[in-house]
């Protein structure tokens, strides 16, 4: 018989166990996090691409049935966002960190630039469409910068509700003459043409279009809508959406440009072609970059992503950067160290810029700081 003490086993600390378990389920939850998709995109600087050069022994912008002239040793340099997390992929909580990390990138949530989740594809063809149509308009605002007459197709695309055109203009009616109350009849050419129209016509001032629909000409008379709140422009407005699209042009200008979509390219696009048919160098032998959409009627227009393209024109070896009027308030305090940059509002302003940056003379630039002024 065995007369020794039995050892009793003892019980498990409960707040060790709790400890225990929580620690284990908080490292799974970190590795999941790690590895599994978060609905987040992240922005980062893409590359950049001058539009003065070349592309496998290929000008980005060629110009044939026109004179063309030598541009220097200058670049003009079109900027891109790259991003990781669109539609059709996912970014991890890795990913996410290193965006918040970095002082180039921007994580977002997903819905807040797509609130709806979009096909891939047809986000694609959506980028490959806008970049076709910025290089259509590119065109069509440089030539007219250097004094070509260019024609341009305006189509009704969408009537406004509640407005003066409904039940007068149907959709898919071809704009061809206008006549203001009280003013002379004039033929429609181009956007430009009927923009300076109408900020020479005051608000319910009655307009008659002349219009080609499916049955033949037509014609359609109502009063112009006020421009709408907060719009410092004079005059007035149709009340329609207008599509816009310029014949065939006099100079063939083809650009080789692969993936890259979007319509922020125009005014790079827009700058490169009236360099190359103006004698002298534009630049100046400076490298330039900059972004901003590009009108029919040479307006620049705001872009995405400006932050990561004033990051990706530096790291390129830019020392301008050209901003559209439009993110002004969001690039000032954006500004990486080794960067300048100047506002623009127009394709003529873009190359005065261009012309004062090259020669040295930035005090002729209109600076951002007072164009916020301007605005507030």
């Amino acid at each position: 018989m065995h007369n020794g003490r039995v050892k009793k086993r003892r019980r498990p600390d409960t707040g060790t166990m709790i400890l225990t378990v929580s620690a284990a389920l908080l490292m799974f939850a970190i590795a999941a996090m790690v590895v599994l998709p978060l609905p987040w995109m992240v922005r980062s600087p893409g590359p950049t691409l001058d539009t003065l050069g070349l592309i496998d022994d290929e000008s980005v912008v060629a110009i044939s049935g026109a004179e063309t002239h030598e541009t220097g040793e200058g670049q003009l340099l079109l900027t891109t966002v790259a991003v990781s997390g669109g539609p059709g992929r996912s970014i991890t909580l890795l990913d996410a960190i290193s965006g918040w990390l970095r002082p180039d990138a921007a994580v977002l949530p997903r819905e807040m630039v797509y609130p709806v989740e979009p096909d891939p594809q047809e986000v694609s063809d959506f980028q490959i469409a806008q970049m076709n149509a910025s290089q259509d308009f590119a065109t069509a605002a440089a030539l007219t910068e250097l004094g070509y007459e260019i024609t341009v197709t305006m189509t009704v695309a969408e009537l406004m509700p509640d407005l003066p055109p409904v039940g007068e203009l149907e959709v898919g009616d071809v704009l061809t003459a206008i006549t203001p109350a009280g003013s002379q009849r004039e033929e429609l050419r181009d956007f430009g043409q009927l923009i300076g129209i109408l900020e020479e016509t005051a608000p319910g001032t009655e307009v008659t279009l002349e219009v080609m629909r499916e049955g033949g000409p037509a014609e359609a008379t109502f009063p112009t809508s006020p421009r709408p709140e907060g719009d410092e422009q004079p005059g007035s407005l149709l009340g329609v959406w207008l599509n816009t699209e310029p014949s065939d042009f006099p100079v063939d200008i083809d650009f080789d440009i692969d993936n890259i979509g979007g319509p922020s390219a125009g005014m790079m696009f827009a700058l490169a072609i009236v360099d190359q048919l103006t004698p002298g160098e534009l630049t100046g032998g400076k490298l330039i970059a900059g972004s901003g959409t590009m009108s029919i009627d040479g307006r620049v227009g705001a872009i995405g992503g400006i932050q990561q393209k004033l990051h990706g024109a530096v790291r390129d070896g830019a020392s301008w950067f050209l901003v559209a009027e439009g993110n002004c308030s969001e690039a000032l305090g954006n500004v990486p160290d080794g960067l300048e940059i100047a506002a623009v509002g127009t394709l003529a302003d873009a190359v005065e810029a261009v012309e004062a940056i090259g020669r040295g003379q930035s005090e002729r630039l209109t600076t951002c700081e007072s164009v916020v002024a301007a605005q507030s």
